[in-house]
């Protein structure tokens, strides 16, 4: 079927109104075509957002690996299928052909179950960018147990909460981590989240670092050992469409982070197809994604989009900055990269050490240029589009969610004209809208408002893990029979969409989402500290930083404020991790609120940011004379 790939811009435009007036006919035709099912579905859509209930191709049955792996073996089995870059460049790069990850993940499989992992079970990976990390997750697919990634930056209270959330039944870790020139302990941040877990029967470990590390008899296991006794086939275990297949978490404005959860069938055939059109990928091609697997990019865009399509998928260890900041353009030149899919902050961070490192690499391979995480802004667009891409590789803005599963609006390289800052036009298959203030969609040309979505999508999460209510609530009570993301968007006057930023309490700070919430309640747990406020304000790398608005207990008397700041963030890094830390702590003697006692973020995300002429009428607030404080003592 050729609607699989689109080919130009006339194409896209037949597909996405065939998409649209025809959805179920669409999407059955193309998941019927390109997978392989075990049994077909009863019905290909049934959908309510009032309840909310999604299900796609209901009553079919399958098994994701069987499309990732087993395919591919008879025409494929030789073809580098992971392509492993280690932290350090003197280490060699390992190939793994679809052969051999065929063998690993089926071991690996066999290794779950010897442990007494199920269908059903939750299974923690909390590994660094090394390829057991892709393993795991296979090997947990291959029989049906439901994988739960926790980021390696993530800190051990962080990690239990997620392992609580879930109740996980086994933790899947190493020995350490490499990260440019440091390592990182990951088992001992597992050993001290796992005292606050009850739920966790067995730690599998992989060597990586080498190091020494505390094993605790009868639950902790090295991996290795067990792989080497393990058989090198593994039966799948026959999935329903609509078992899930993994959790995510995602940080909410409020609160507990989201496990956002989806399904086998939909997820499988929707990441599939992204991959193949958003970056125009072509048999022999060597695709890489920088992202790590711990966020829905790794998992749609390095493991199961690209594997469905038989792609080589390169996972890199390292971070871009070392051993210095051509890092990534090395890489791009000794692998012969064809698809590059990076985030703005690190566009941004490697533009600010100018071209050097970029011209001294040879980047003709580059087809494809992609950027996620956050909205790409305009300067960054054209270093990236001049330097790296020569002005000849197109520049995919995509715009999605962990929620969405896999890209919602993003340019086809080669078929959609660009336009800095602009994600253009929906997928095939989305339908956005966009909302005013009191839930009216807003028609015609260019307009300004709340991005939703108005009709389901394959690859949709389908509940928050054990709170259906909470997902209702975030996502289908604002605007009655649409899915609301978050984001505010305008529409130009050609129909291409720009996405203006969160309108919640959330912060995107170098592509990761943070909610203001969990972090306000770790400070408040400081001894000194009665209340504080966090706003997001614009930073020149990582697109937004974090700024505290911190009300102390003894004001005027704190003698030593730095100390303090440094404290702070040290309970911030314990409770979520080194990635939430604030770039900016003001100490204040009160907050803006209103008369009901709510804080007035709004006021202090403009003074953070330098705006103070837009603050607009303070006169109803409940204490009006702080924001003139807070702007004197603004740091």
């Amino acid at each position: 079927m050729s609607n699989y790939h689109i080919k130009h811009l006339e194409e896209y435009l037949q597909v996405y109104r065939k998409s649209i007036n025809h959805p179920e006919k669409f999407w059955e035709e193309l998941a019927e075509e390109n997978f392989v099912w075990r049994k077909k579905w009863d019905s290909v859509l049934e959908w309510d957002f009032e309840k909310p209930d999604v299900k796609w191709f209901q009553g079919a049955k399958l098994n994701i690996t069987e499309n990732c792996i087993d395919r591919h073996l008879l025409t494929r089995g030789e073809k580098t299928a992971l392509l492993f870059e280690p932290n350090d460049p003197n280490e060699p790069a390992e190939h793994i052909t679809y052969n051999q990850l065929s063998v690993r993940v089926n071991q690996f499989a066999n290794v779950l179950k010897s442990k007494g992992i199920q269908k059903g079970d939750r299974v923690c990976v909390y590994l660094p960018m090394i390829p057991e990390l892709s393993i795991a997750v296979l090997a947990c697919a291959r029989i049906g147990a439901i994988h739960s990634v926790v980021f390696a930056g993530f800190s051990s209270t962080a990690l239990a909460t997620r392992i609580n959330d879930a109740d996980c039944k086994m933790v899947i870790t190493s020995d350490g981590a490499y990260r440019g020139n440091k390592t990182i302990d990951l088992k001992g941040i597992v050993d001290e989240g796992l005292e606050k877990c009850t739920t966790v029967d067995s730690v599998l470990v992989v060597k990586r670092i080498h190091s020494e590390i505390q094993m605790k008899s009868g639950r902790d296991f090295w991996v290795q050992p067990l792989l080497d006794k393990a058989a090198t086939v593994c039966p799948i275990e026959i999935m329903d469409a609509e078992d899930p297949l993994f959790i995510l978490y995602t940080s909410g404005s409020t609160g507990m982070p989201k496990g956002m959860v989806h399904t086998t069938a939909g997820y499988m055939v929707y990441t599939a197809y992204t991959f193949k059109n958003a970056f125009q990928y072509k048999e022999n091609d060597v695709y890489w994604c920088t992202a790590d697997i711990g966020w829905i990019t790794g998992h749609s865009y390095i493991v199961y989009g690209p594997l469905a399509n038989g792609a080589t998928s390169v996972i890199f260890e390292g971070v871009p900055s070392y051993p210095d900041f051509g890092r990534f353009w090395e890489v791009v030149q000794k692998h012969k990269v064809n698809q590059f899919y990076t985030a703005p902050t690190a566009i941004r961070a490697l533009a600010k050490y100018g071209t050097d490192f970029v011209d001294r690499y040879d980047l003709s391979s580059l087809k494809v240029l992609g950027s996620v995480g956050e909205p790409i802004n305009e300067e960054a667009w054209h270093w990236y589009n001049d330097n790296v891409g020569k002005k000849k590789s197109p520049i995919i803005d995509t715009w999605w969610q962990t929620e969405t599963g896999g890209m919602m609006i993003t340019p086809i390289p080669y078929i959609t004209p660009t336009k800095p800052t602009y994600a253009t036009l929906p997928f095939i298959g989305i339908q956005p809208c966009l909302m005013d203030e009191n839930g009216n969609e807003l028609k015609g040309g260019q307009a300004e408002g709340r991005l939703c979505i108005k009709f389901p999508w394959p690859s949709i999460a389908r509940t928050i893990w054990g709170n259906h209510q909470r997902y209702k609530e975030t996502y289908f009570s604002a605007y009655k029979n649409n899915y609301f993301t978050g984001d505010g968007a305008l529409r130009d006057e050609v129909g291409y969409y720009r996405i203006t930023g969160r309108v919640d309490d959330v912060v995107i700070v170098s592509g990761h989402n943070l909610g203001t919430a969990p972090i306000e309640d770790a400070i408040n747990e400081h001894p000194k500290v009665v209340e504080s406020a966090i706003v997001g304000f614009p930073h020149d790398i990582k697109g937004s930083a974090l700024y505290g608005y911190v009300i102390l207990k003894d004001t005027g008397q704190e003698r030593d404020p730095d100390n303090l700041r440094k404290e702070i963030n040290q309970i911030i890094t314990e409770h979520i991790g080194p990635i939430a830390k604030l770039d900016k702590i003001q100490f204040t003697e009160g907050l803006p609120k209103t008369r009901s006692g709510k804080i007035m973020r709004r006021i202090l995300r403009k003074i953070a940011a330098n705006e103070m002429e837009s603050i607009g009428d303070i006169s109803t607030l409940l204490n009006p004379e702080v924001v003139e404080s807070i702007i004197e003592n603004r740091l």
